[in-house]
């Protein structure tokens, strides 16, 4: 495969940082380059502005109002907005439900939903996981039962990323418990703002509280948020996988965090030179960056394959990809060591116009640090996903 960059592709690069640097709100670039949380308005507003240019739908088709980019043009569009500072587009519309309702979901279901994810008129959260039943999805116990017209759903979803901003969730349910337990799930559709749905915030370890716990208590859903058939929402949840795996690589962010390594790096001073030039430190320094690379010729060749559905592939960008993250911020921890800023989640949250020793490249590491153990938790363990890879291409 020829992975070598033509004209075009270089103008399209510079496309996208020139758009950026003008268009990029400058206060949602300072945080992000300070490892500071962003507010539900930060992701909605640079939501707006790519999708007022043409750019809130980089993954999808023209036909559904995405832009219609290559592969190649949507990891430059992902690398070089990261690097300048832009906020992550959020997954759960573009990249996971999104494309399930492209492939399985009904005219209506289409029509509605798709130009309201790339508008962020409505924000969606993912009810996939259970007290128990996370790694071992198929065990879940939350259930729907068909009343005329109507869902009735009860139960309890977790880990439940960002839900407390969230309009609507797509949520795996149990609809038939005498079959075998992946054939009696369905994907059902589920509105976060009405009676019955209750969001409680989970404290993780680094201070944050973007994960929440869900009750769904009597909740109604019209039969027409079905997703596809009933009793067939495993075989959407294992596509939705496929998707979410590839976009948890994380190519863009590990760009973003290697360039401000190598910032502190250059910074930083030991013994009375700077980081960057102590042999140890650039010796990790460019291992890490070559298997960055690395990561992002296998990306390019995995979403370049339009023949191959999601697989095994997905596995190995989810592991690969969640290590490097957590690498990078073990690096800049390590740089950083006792100038680095202690732990405190109230600067994390801090709306305000500090500028310290060495402006943007200082950062809460620590709170970094402790914030990227997730990586190879969410989105399905590292452990399972080496035993997809065994099932799929060893067949153990």
């Amino acid at each position: 495969m020829d992975l070598s960059w033509s004209e075009e592709e270089i103008a399209f690069r510079s496309e996208v940082r020139e758009f950026t640097e003008k268009n990029l709100p400058a206060d949602i670039r300072e945080k992000q380059m300070r490892h500071q949380r962003l507010s539900k308005d930060d992701y909605v507003r640079w939501h707006r502005i790519l999708a007022e240019h043409g750019w809130g739908a980089p993954t999808w088709t023209k036909e559904y109002g995405g832009t219609g980019w290559t592969p190649l043009q949507r990891l430059i569009f992902e690398i070089e907005t990261f690097k300048a500072g832009a906020p992550r587009l959020l997954s759960f519309g573009l990249s996971m439900i999104g494309p399930v309702l492209m492939k399985f979901g009904s005219q209506k279901q289409k029509d509605y939903y798709l130009p309201r994810i790339i508008t962020m008129d409505d924000w969606w959260c993912q009810g996939y996981s259970e007290p128990g039943s996370g790694s071992d999805l198929a065990s879940l116990k939350t259930r729907a039962e068909r009343v005329g017209d109507k869902y009735i759903i009860n139960g309890q979803k977790t880990w439940t990323t960002l839900a407390h901003h969230a309009d609507h969730m797509f949520c795996l349910t149990r609809t038939d418990s005498s079959v075998k337990a992946q054939r009696g799930i369905s994907m059902i559709l589920i509105d976060m703002r009405q009676p019955g749905v209750s969001v409680r915030p989970i404290k993780t370890l680094d201070g944050g509280a973007e994960v929440n716990e869900v009750w769904l208590e009597n909740v109604e859903a019209p039969v027409e948020n079905l997703v596809g058939e009933e009793n067939q929402g495993w075989t959407y949840a294992k596509y939705l996988l496929g998707h979410e795996r590839t976009g948890i690589a994380g190519i863009g962010h590990c760009h973003r965090e290697l360039m401000i390594l190598k910032n502190m790096a250059k910074r930083a001073m030991d013994g009375g030179s700077s980081m960057a030039q102590n042999s140890r430190m650039l010796d990790k320094i460019n291992a890490v960056e070559s298997r960055v690379m690395a990561l992002e010729m296998l990306l390019l060749r995995v979403a370049a394959d339009s023949t191959a559905g999601p697989g095994p592939q997905a596995s190995i960008l989810k592991i690969r990809g969640s290590e490097l993250q957590q690498e990078l911020a073990r690096l800049q921890f390590e740089v950083a060591a006792m100038e680095s800023w202690a732990y405190d989640p109230d600067w994390m949250r801090a709306e305000n116009d500090f500028h310290g020793p060495g402006d943007e490249w200082d950062i809460g590491g620590s709170a970094t640090y402790f914030d990227m153990r997730k990586t190879t938790i969410y989105g399905g363990t590292t452990e399972v996903q080496k035993s997809i890879i065994a099932k799929h291409i060893i067949g153990v």
